[in-house]
């Protein structure tokens, strides 16, 4: 599908029910393969009530990228990629759907899912401070382990 195509699901989504509590949520995981890496970054509109629509992204490097820091670098960086196409512009259309109804409970939010982790057994947690402030800078909500279910979930189960 290209950009366009998922940007008017979205929309035709959200316009089912103008009243929900949306997130637009973004993750990327990645898997090493005995001659590449996948990338998978998940892309989901969920309604707390209306249920969600996802689609997914594949990137394969043809190489095994074996240092941690360089992957989960390059998974937030395709997740970045993503999150930019949802210009200003993209962002206010969306928004224009449920702001009529805000007073009625309606709302709209935007996280990016890290697979990373801050507990004391996880490999990831050096990484934490520097992959939350991407994610801060670019204006949305920064979620990890085990809040990041679009990348350690939903995106995971396609890099297999």
């Amino acid at each position: 599908m290209s950009f366009s195509q998922v940007f008017q699901y979205i929309k035709r989504f959200m316009y089912h029910d103008p009243n929900g509590c949306y997130k637009l949520m973004f993750g990327t995981d990645s898997q090493i393969h005995p001659s590449h890496t996948r990338f998978i970054t998940g892309i989901v509109i969920h309604c707390e009530t209306k249920g969600a629509w996802a689609c997914i992204r594949k990137v394969i490097i043809p190489r095994k990228l074996n240092n941690l820091h360089e992957r989960i670098s390059f998974e937030t960086t395709l997740t970045e990629e993503v999150v930019s196409m949802f210009t200003e512009e993209k962002k206010e259309q969306l928004i224009d759907i449920v702001l009529p109804n805000i007073y009625k409970g309606a709302s709209f939010a935007i996280e990016g899912h890290i697979d990373i982790g801050s507990g004391s057994r996880n490999k990831t947690k050096i990484f934490v401070d520097e992959m939350v402030l991407r994610m801060e800078s670019l204006g949305i909500e920064p979620k990890i382990k085990p809040d990041s279910f679009v990348a350690s979930s939903y995106a995971n189960h396609f890099t297999k």
